[in-house]
């Protein structure tokens, strides 16, 4: 019997616009008035994933930033994993020398190192390859970059990051160069502490090795109290393989899932856009 469901946000329970659609949201509330626990799995640290959640009014656990951060029901922290900031000036060293944008994401703000205008330029440049409809000035005088730029903390070299003295729980890369991130991923492969896995095609993201969702989603259920086998999990990119490849009592792809990914999970659903998750919770219900 299913006690939890744990989801990813974006690609999954989110829709193309980044809301929860109304039907998603009332299968949810059902889902936890039957006595379900909810849990969102995502990427996102804990300030991006409430932004995404502001208003629906849903009760759940948080394990964000990869799992580099677990927050219970009341939103207080339960664990993190921070990654060592020797390893993060190791990694850095290897990362300097490609053209990418290298974002160290902590609990709360987003430290990248460089001039205003290099960062200006390449938040620009993000923005760009998700809102291709939009040209340069319009994204720049978008609220989403205000918010972008207002959740930035722009240092001008590493050691300017730590003296800064905050827990890096993600290194994210961004670049449309698939082929450089795929030669990035490869350098990366002798540091044994670390997982490199994505959310989307453009980017890469860097946790320390115990921050991988899968993992910490079953020690956070068993100290809670509950069976692998009682549990549904959903996903839809590599940094969702982790639970997905696990034996939880279901591990459900989303439609728009790569290929690799559906393989990865026991069953495979409708799209984020076709409302998946709402579908496979009817069905459970």
């Amino acid at each position: 019997m299913i006690k939890v469901i744990a989801s990813d946000l974006d690609g999954t329970l989110l829709g193309n616009d980044g809301r929860i659609a109304p039907q998603t949201l009332e299968a949810l509330h059902r889902a936890c008035d039957a006595g379900i626990r909810f849990i969102i799995t995502t990427g996102r640290n804990f300030r991006g994933a409430m932004k995404a959640l502001k208003g629906m009014e849903l009760t759940c656990d948080y394990l964000v930033s990869s799992g580099a951060e677990v927050r219970d029901c009341r939103k207080e922290i339960v664990s993190c994993v921070a990654m060592d900031i020797d390893l993060c000036r190791k990694i850095y060293s290897v990362l300097k020398n490609y053209p990418v944008s290298s974002i160290f994401a902590t609990d709360d703000y987003d430290y990248q190192i460089g001039t205003y205008e290099e960062i200006e330029e390449r938040t620009l440049l993000h923005l760009k390859s998700n809102f291709m409809n939009m040209s340069m000035e319009e994204i720049k005088n978008s609220k989403l970059f205000g918010k972008r730029m207002g959740t930035t903390k722009i240092v001008r070299d590493f050691q300017k990051l730590e003296e800064a003295d905050v827990p890096i729980y993600k290194i994210f890369l961004f670049s449309n160069d698939r082929e450089m991130l795929e030669r990035i991923e490869k350098n990366l492969a002798d540091f044994s502490s670390i997982a490199v896995s994505s959310s989307f095609s453009t980017n890469l993201e860097i946790t320390d090795i115990r921050a991988q969702k899968g993992p910490v989603l079953k020690k956070y259920i068993e100290s809670l109290g509950y069976r692998m086998e009682e549990v549904m999990v959903f996903g839809d990119s590599r940094n969702d393989c982790s639970m997905l490849a696990m034996d939880f009592g279901a591990t459900v792809a989303m439609g728009n899932a790569d290929l690799e990914t559906k393989k990865t999970a026991k069953y495979v659903t409708k799209s984020n856009v076709d409302l998946g998750v709402a579908y496979v919770i009817d069905q459970l219900l």
